[in-house]
């Protein structure tokens, strides 16, 4: 039986703005990226939500990004190495705090938005990220877009990487995902969704934008808590693998 680990950006309501059903998604998803407050999220919900997955055994990701509250963390930046090394420790130290609070911990990291994108392609920004996992918990696993440099890179620093694959994003031939401002770069089909990431799974590939075959070897899927009918998008998928014979369950223990 081969297991799969199914994630969602969680926590990420801020005040009187919703964003997402966390709850609902938690009882699908066997691991959450938590918002840590720079692109999303503030200290109450984070903590409800955290509170939420415990209750569930889902394990905890921070879900670090730019300074961006605006813009979501979507918008492109290069800060100094200095900024952005700070930044990433004070995110993850301080999901630390909360998920102590709330009975669980942080087994690992994924950047969020324009600052997952950019490390994938941009040693220096990568080299800053690795470094502040490294300097405030290296046993952190570090979760990257699968076939990225990202991946050899931070392994080579000593992290231990899981690779992750997309299920509601479109991807173009050469394995990188397509711009959120081109048609057709977000699915909202449950059924074609799910049966992709099946096919992943079992085969190692993805149907490109064009119509060919990309490889991808991920050990994880993210379906983005943010989407329209990201919740059922996240069932069905769940479903199918099980009905197909995979386990859904965390890479890294929740407790």
């Amino acid at each position: 039986m081969l297991t799969i680990d199914i994630n969602s950006d969680l926590g990420e309501s801020f005040g009187a703005w919703k964003m997402g059903d966390d709850s609902a998604m938690l009882d699908v998803v066997s691991s959450a990226n938590v918002a840590c407050g720079f692109h999303a999220g503030d200290p109450a919900g984070i903590l409800k939500t955290l509170n939420a997955a415990a209750e569930r055994g889902v394990a905890i990701g921070a879900h670090v990004g730019y300074r961006d509250l605006a813009g979501f963390g979507r918008r492109n930046m290069d800060p100094l190495s200095e900024e952005l090394i700070g930044d990433v420790i004070y995110q993850i130290g301080a999901l630390q705090g909360l998920a102590k609070a709330a009975g669980t911990r942080v087994t690992y990291v994924k950047p969020h938005g324009a600052l997952y994108n950019t490390i994938a392609i941009d040693t220096r920004q990568a080299a800053d990220v690795i470094a502040a996992i490294r300097a405030i918990d290296p046993s952190l696993v570090l979760m990257a877009l699968a076939g990225s440099q990202l991946v050899e890179q931070a392994r080579t620093a000593g992290l231990t990487v899981v690779a992750e694959a997309f299920a509601d994003r479109a991807y173009t031939p050469q394995g990188n995902l397509v711009s959120r401002r081109e048609k057709g770069s977000v699915l909202h089909d449950p059924e074609l969704v799910a049966q992709r990431m099946l096919r992943m799974v079992r085969d190692g590939v993805i149907e490109a934008i064009d119509g060919t075959m990309t490889q991808i070897d991920a050990q994880s899927i993210c379906v983005h808590g943010d989407s329209p009918g990201a919740v059922a998008i996240a069932q069905r998928l769940r479903a199918l693998l099980e009905e197909s014979g995979h386990a859904v369950q965390p890479f890294a223990p929740a407790v």
